[in-house]
């Protein structure tokens, strides 16, 4: 395999000439660059991107890490953030944790070992031990937390406004008339769990209605968890469900049948997360549609724009609007139009 001194020998310039005009660090003449880009053509020169990495201190690489990359919510987080950095001149690592805190370490470290720049991800639930703290703020590593937050954690956010999201789809089920709104909630000590819960119970609150803790069941953003979660929650016959995201939609869709119940006659469903194929779905899920997309990519510039301007500037949180996209699952057509009239404002607020 040619090396940079092959290239410089056979274009007749020195060793500095071929770096610039490769690397486009420093001016090189037109004659000069021409006959170095003929030289490589003709070598099949590749450059030694660790070499050039060691001397600029960048890799022009991101790591990212998400929970878990079979969930259809992540493809669009990643095809986003992709996306943004390839506009900025930055290549993606990618890797799935599974929710494992262990497994999450293991590919830190291993990001800090391959020189990236900074690290996207979305943490498992779970603290982040002080000594890997230490090694990314030795290594100059920052880090842009997407969707989940960490507290003790310095570093900038990216998430949805989960809270707001939950509040307007319980909102919804309550406008439409239903008084026994079971929640199906996400993974365990998961933040954007603990915000979507609190969603839920401030509508609640809202409305004056009793928070009935058989109504709250545990899911994990599984498609068998939202089968599991259904089979019990429908014990305590709720007459609607939101559901915190779209795949234990699927398996609460299940969990009704086994009940031999009719969504939305028997039970009305509002799920958290849309997707493109969901109007196939029958009935049509009503959705509170996530900014997947935009979500990867704001985390991209964000830490772009953290590692060209990198001293000086305070962390940063952006978070990003949800919208609720109304169908058939809710009732809305069963309810009619009156009583979301009538029904339009909390008890409290009138």
């Amino acid at each position: 395999m040619a090396n940079i001194y092959d290239v410089a020998r056979a274009a007749r310039v020195s060793v500095a000439t071929v770096s610039a005009a490769v690397n486009g660090s420093a001016y090189v003449s037109p004659v000069l660059k021409s006959r170095v880009e003929r030289a490589v053509t003709k070598l099949g020169y590749q450059a030694n991107l660790v070499a050039r990495s060691l001397a600029t201190q960048q890799s022009r690489t991101l790591g990212m890490i998400v929970p878990d990359i079979a969930n259809p919510f992540f493809p669009e987080v990643v095809r986003g953030a992709e996306d943004a950095a390839y506009d900025a001149g930055y290549m993606l690592l990618i890797a799935s944790s599974d929710n494992d805190t262990s497994k999450e370490e293991v590919y830190l470290r291993l990001f800090v070992a391959k020189r990236v720049d900074g690290v996207i991800f979305t943490k498992a639930p779970g603290p982040m031990p002080k000594t890997l703290q230490t090694t990314l703020a030795r290594a100059g590593v920052p880090l842009v937390l997407l969707a989940r937050t960490v507290p003790g954690l310095r570093a900038d956010i990216v998430e949805m406004d989960d809270k707001r999201a939950t509040h307007e789809g319980v909102t919804h089920l309550l406008r439409l008339g239903y008084r026994r709104v079971g929640f199906i909630t996400g993974l365990g000590g998961a933040t954007t769990t603990r915000r979507r819960l609190d969603g839920y119970r401030a509508a609640l609150r809202d409305w004056g209605q009793t928070i009935d803790p058989a109504l709250i069941v545990e899911g994990d953003f599984r498609v068998e968890s939202g089968y599991r979660a259904g089979l019990a929650l429908l014990k305590h016959r709720p007459d609607a469900v939101f559901i915190s995201n779209y795949l234990m939609s699927v398996g609460f869709m299940s969990a009704l049948r086994q009940y031999q119940l009719r969504c939305p006659e028997d039970v009305a469903i509002v799920t958290c997360d849309d997707h493109p194929w969901l109007d196939s779905f029958s009935p049509r899920l009503t959705t509170i549609d996530l900014p997947k997309r935009e979500l990867g990519a704001a985390a991209a510039r964000l830490l772009i724009e953290r590692l060209t301007k990198p001293s000086g500037r305070a962390t940063q949180t952006i978070r990003l609007p949800s919208a609720m996209r109304v169908r058939e699952s809710c009732g809305c057509a069963l309810r009619g139009s009156a009583l979301l009239t009538t029904s339009g404002t909390p008890p409290l607020a009138r």
